[in-house]
């Protein structure tokens, strides 16, 4: 896989068409069922690359056309895991906040692939690099009831064993980016320390592609910050993993890019632009933000994005800002060969 340096990508989730779903705080409900439901999903997918391709993108996604959230479509390939009985949990996302969750009620363990098949059909609709993404361990415990383990760490093993035959798979196929979705990360440093990095590592074991772990603060749709945690100590504890890239989020949290002079040598997908229902910014605004973090991470280990997924705004304004990162790159490539 070869990329442009400044090279443009987006997390993942794309808006999904009316016709297909009505989203709601990030969740798709889908009108159609059985093969109706599969051919709309299709559609969907090849429409997003198609789109994607044409606005400019360097590294595509499938849009996530078929994932009702950003968990359950990751976990109904696990064993462990009841998605139909769930349960109310209290999570700190922004706040503290009740969240109707998968329950956890046994070992978890692979049974299926989870998206494979969406990644072979999604390399059918392009010639460009793509890039899928799985949620992380932390996450996933995150994101469910425990009624079974009582022991996070031992869960968290067992999440990483499984999602790593996810990605071995994803890779004997072609792919040739592998995101991990890490949100908890950023607001359990702790845990990171006590257990979430050695279950990265173990996700990526056999691993040799271009792998991305993502750590947002902010979610899909705008609201407030949740900036209890900072990213340096994160990084420096990650920095000791296998990990190859950091997608970090820069556009709201407004954070100084010298924080990120402790990533040498690795990759920086860097969150630039808002992916809430905020306006478009103009593109001499981001351009100024993209080279702050110049003097600190070389071009051709620089990856722009928005800070998180794009799938709660409408169809428009998401192509709008995907355009405005293939906009910024041209700009600031200009910027590289004159040297300044």
């Amino acid at each position: 896989m070869q990329l442009p340096p400044i090279a443009t990508t987006t997390i993942g989730s794309f808006p999904r068409p009316s016709w297909l779903a009505v989203t709601e705080r990030s969740r798709a409900n889908f009108r159609l069922e059985g093969p109706a439901l599969k051919e709309a999903q299709d559609d969907a997918t090849a429409l997003n690359m198609r789109a994607q391709e044409q606005i400019g993108l360097d590294l595509l996604t499938d849009g996530e056309q078929r994932r009702t959230g950003f968990i359950d479509h990751i976990l109904g390939a696990f064993d462990g895991i009841d998605l139909k009985e769930t349960a109310i949990k209290t999570i700190y996302r922004r706040r503290e906040q009740d969240h109707v969750v998968p329950r956890v009620v046994g070992k978890v363990r692979r049974h299926a692939p989870a998206i494979l098949e969406d990644f072979r059909f999604a390399k059918l609709q392009t010639q460009k690099p793509i890039k899928m993404a799985v949620p992380g361990p932390m996450t996933v415990i995150d994101s469910t009831l425990d009624e079974s383990y009582h022991d996070e760490k031992a869960m968290a093993m067992d999440v990483a064993a499984a999602l790593n035959a996810e990605l071995l798979d994803l890779q004997a196929a072609g792919c040739d980016v592998l995101q991990i979705d890490e949100p908890a990360m950023t607001r359990y440093h702790e845990k990171v320390f006590d257990y979430g990095a050695r279950a990265l590592d173990l996700c990526l074991q056999g691993i040799h592609v271009p792998t991305i772990v993502h750590l947002c603060y902010g979610y899909p749709g705008g609201a407030g910050q949740q900036h209890q945690y900072q990213y340096p100590e994160l990084l420096q504890e990650l920095m000791k993993t296998r990990i190859g890239c950091f997608g970090v989020e820069f556009a709201r949290s407004n954070y100084d890019p010298a924080v990120l002079s402790i990533c040498q040598g690795r990759i920086i997908m860097f969150g630039c632009v808002d992916p809430s229902d905020a306006p478009v910014p103009p593109v001499a605004q981001v351009v100024e933000r993209v080279g702050t973090v110049l003097k600190y991470i070389e071009p051709k280990n620089l990856w722009l994005a928005p800070d998180c997924g794009l799938m709660t705004i409408s169809r428009g304004l998401a192509d709008a800002k995907a355009k405005l990162l293939v906009e910024v790159a041209r700009e600031v490539r200009k910027t590289l060969t004159k040297g300044i």
